[in-house]
């Protein structure tokens, strides 16, 4: 890959992390690259993020709107996104230099704005990679929350709450809601109620080309509404959210060693090899 300025953001508050960066800015220049710390430049070739997903989270919306890729360190505990172990980080920098073609990840981003049910302003957009989420306070009753597919009614739901997740996402807040898992480049969104009242209000996959429209129904108080862990509004009865996928992706840099369900395997625990397994080319040949 063809690298002449590159951007190191490192995780906020962090000592420990931020003298990691300023040891990659020096990396970078040993090798004739100019590279800058904590900084979004439209022409920088690369952003190198050093922390957890969190970190990468707050970058997301700014490197997508630039279409600049996104190479993820993970210096967190968790590291879906952020997928190059600490140990492994100049390893894969020399890869990314070396190699002509890198593979890289289109993740769908959402924007998401609310209409106020009065006066029917709009609000300024924002940016997720991983979900929006309507949630009522821990100690009031279920909302009610009716949703719409563009114009389409789809149902009232009586729940905790609501998740408008992306694929990247589905492994978040989503996948502890009980919703599914989905394949980090599928271009959908899951809408998925959280404790709902009735049982059978089970999540639904739209295809990204649909909008979702939920209006917050009387009674109700105050409603937070959370954009990728952060509270972003609080919205009341009759107001209305709007979601629906941003214009531009954002662009992730594989990890040229890890598959993304070898990640899943290793993140979420699931059973079988931790590494993973060939298939047979006596099988493959048919495949």
């Amino acid at each position: 890959m063809n690298i002449g300025y590159a951007g190191v953001i490192t995780r906020p508050d962090s000592p420990e992390v931020e003298q990691i960066g300023r040891e990659m800015i020096v990396w970078f220049e040993g090798r004739g690259i100019k590279a800058e710390l904590n900084r979004v430049d439209p022409q920088m070739d690369i952003l190198i993020v050093l922390g957890g997903d969190g970190t990468l989270l707050h970058v997301a919306g700014e490197a997508s709107k630039l279409e600049l890729p996104v190479l993820g360190i993970n210096l967190g505990s968790l590291g879906f996104l952020t997928e190059v172990a600490a140990d492994e980080r100049y390893q894969a920098l020399e890869t990314l230099l070396a190699e002509d073609e890198v593979r890289m990840e289109k993740r769908i981003m959402l924007t998401a704005a609310f209409v106020n049910g009065v006066s029917g302003e709009k609000s300024a957009s924002v940016h997720a990679l991983n979900e929006v989420v309507i949630v009522k306070k821990s100690t009031e009753a279920m909302i009610r929350l009716r949703c719409w597919a563009d114009k389409e009614y789809v149902t009232t739901y009586r729940a905790d709450g609501l998740i408008m997740a992306t694929p990247t996402g589905s492994t978040a807040y989503n996948l502890s809601a009980g919703g599914p898992v989905v394949h980090a480049e599928l271009d959908a969104i899951v809408v998925t109620p959280i404790c709902p009242f009735m049982l059978e209000s089970r999540p639904v996959l739209l295809g990204s080309e649909h909008k979702v429209i939920t209006q917050l129904l009387a009674p109700a108080g105050q409603v937070k509404v959370i954009v990728d862990g952060e509270l972003q509004w609080t919205i009341t009865e009759n107001d209305y959210l709007l979601v629906k996928k941003a214009s531009k992706p954002l662009l992730i840099v594989s990890s040229p060693w890890k598959s993304y369900f070898n990640i899943l395997r290793n993140k979420l625990n699931w059973g079988g090899a931790p590494v993973d397994i060939p298939l047979p080319e006596k099988v493959c040949k048919h495949c």
